[in-house]
């Protein structure tokens, strides 16, 4: 299977269905090439209403999920949560959540085992802070958050 290019919009946090429903319009319109992967991440409000309003070939992802299939975590979600919305997609560890959130290496690495164990697709996102950048350590860093990943899935097969 030849790989594709990827394109991806993650909405963060932004958005409301007249808004969201624009943005469908727009994608509705578009050409997509059989070669480009073509993914959007609303805000989780948003998982089924998007999954059902766009194109079947462009993909729809959440923003996170949790490392376990349930249980009293409030406001987290599963991976068979997602999939039951009709979704195949997921983003862990982007850099908001590392920081804000202060979501460790670790628990990236346990999210996206538990992700791709569950049969979603992962995107697994990596990089340094500007002042780590600035600081020389972008190989450290960048280093660190990928064994985390690989380390956890290895280790669990």
């Amino acid at each position: 299977m030849e790989r594709r290019f990827f394109v991806g919009g993650n909405w963060k946090m932004n958005g409301n269905k007249a808004s969201i429903d624009g943005i469908i319009k727009t994608l509705a319109e578009g050409n997509l090439n059989s070669k480009t992967e073509v993914v959007v991440a609303p805000p989780t409000v948003y998982l089924e209403y998007v999954r059902t309003s766009v194109k079947p070939e462009i993909g729809v992802s959440a923003q996170n999920c949790y490392k376990v299939a349930k249980g009293a975590f409030t406001g987290e979600i599963s991976p068979a949560m997602i999939k039951d919305v009709g979704c195949e997609w997921v983003i862990l560890g982007h850099s908001e959540r590392r920081n804000i959130f202060e979501e460790t290496d670790e628990l990236v690495g346990e999210k996206v085992f538990h992700a791709l164990a569950e049969g979603l697709k992962v995107i697994a996102c990596i990089g340094e802070l500007l002042s780590e950048r600035e600081a020389g350590k972008t190989m450290e860093v960048v280093s660190r958050q990928i064994k985390a990943i690989a380390g956890m899935c290895w280790r669990r097969k």
